[in-house]
């Protein structure tokens, strides 16, 4: 048994069951709904449907990231059991929380100095954090050493692709990514814009296409055109999805039509709480491995 532990951000967007099986240990995201404050713990807090109806009745949205003390905290009951921590942050290019990840690491290496804290800057989100993450347990429990596996991680990070599409622009635009005249024009002629995140781990958007069937196919031929393998493709891929299960359900039907190995092998997990205050109902996003971004 590997004499280190994974630990990762709350966002990596799987399912409470899959932290549990996969032994990975999260730190927690804190989500404000209007006076509320809630962690972000796998809907243990509060559930999607909760989220989402409160957020379309206008009541304000906010989230935190980890802070320092917190991550020591964290940090500090593995050290104490004589374990070792390798923690895979979310991604740098949508939140700050691995600088704090960091300073953490450094204010503990003098109370624990024969113990070792990595810390890998994911440049991954949602439910391709957890793609990330979840390879990284299947590596642990293959006997690599906690330095094997943060060099792979480092190595390989940016092969996990991300590519994601919204059909309500409501909290893109009240979040100051969409600006309200683009986001009255994209409404009027039902523009879903598809996105992805880029190799500095960043949101980036790629294409304006209009109606959810052509995005879905769109998204799909980007899997197409970059999943290891083409269309010959079957690895593990993941959808997440904010309170549009449908949608979610219908890119899953398109990927088994075109790649023939990928049948009953698409996983579809809800987006976080933290990830969902950002983007509102109606996103739905891709993950796979693919080329480096």
């Amino acid at each position: 048994m590997a004499n280190y532990v994974i630990s990762c951000c709350s966002t990596v967007d799987m399912p409470e069951s899959w932290v549990r099986e996969r032994s990975v240990y999260p730190a927690y995201f804190h989500l404000y709904v209007g006076e509320d404050e809630y962690l972000d713990d796998f809907f243990q807090s509060i559930r999607p449907d909760q989220l989402y109806k409160r957020m379309l009745a206008g009541e304000p949205t906010r989230t935190s990231q980890v802070n320092v003390e917190e991550y020591e905290e964290h940090f500090r009951r593995f050290l104490k059991d004589g374990k070792d921590v390798l923690h895979i942050a979310l991604s740098s290019g949508i939140s700050g929380t691995v600088n704090s990840a960091r300073i953490a690491a450094e204010d503990l290496k003098e109370e624990f100095p024969d113990r070792k804290i990595y810390i890998v800057d994911s440049l991954c989100a949602s439910s391709g954090y957890g793609l990330l993450v979840d390879k990284a347990a299947d590596l642990r429990d293959s006997s690599s050493s906690i330095e094997e596996l943060r060099d792979w991680l480092e190595e390989h990070k940016s092969e996990v692709q991300h590519w994601f599409f919204t059909s309500d622009l409501t909290f893109f635009i009240r979040g100051g990514r969409v600006s309200k005249t683009a986001g009255f024009i994209g409404s009027v002629l039902n523009i879903c814009p598809l996105l992805h995140v880029a190799a500095d781990g960043t949101l980036q958007p790629v294409e304006k296409v209009r109606t959810k069937r052509k995005v879905i196919e769109k998204t799909v031929s980007k899997m197409a055109e970059l999943a290891v393998h083409g269309s010959e493709y079957d690895g593990k891929c993941f959808i997440s999805h904010s309170n549009c299960l449908e949608d979610a359900e219908a890119m899953r039907s398109r990927i088994e039509a075109v790649f023939p190995h990928m049948k009953g092998k698409v996983q579809i997990y809800p987006i976080g709480s933290t990830i969902g205050c950002h983007t509102g109902p109606g996103t739905v996003a891709l993950f796979f491995w693919g080329q480096k971004r």
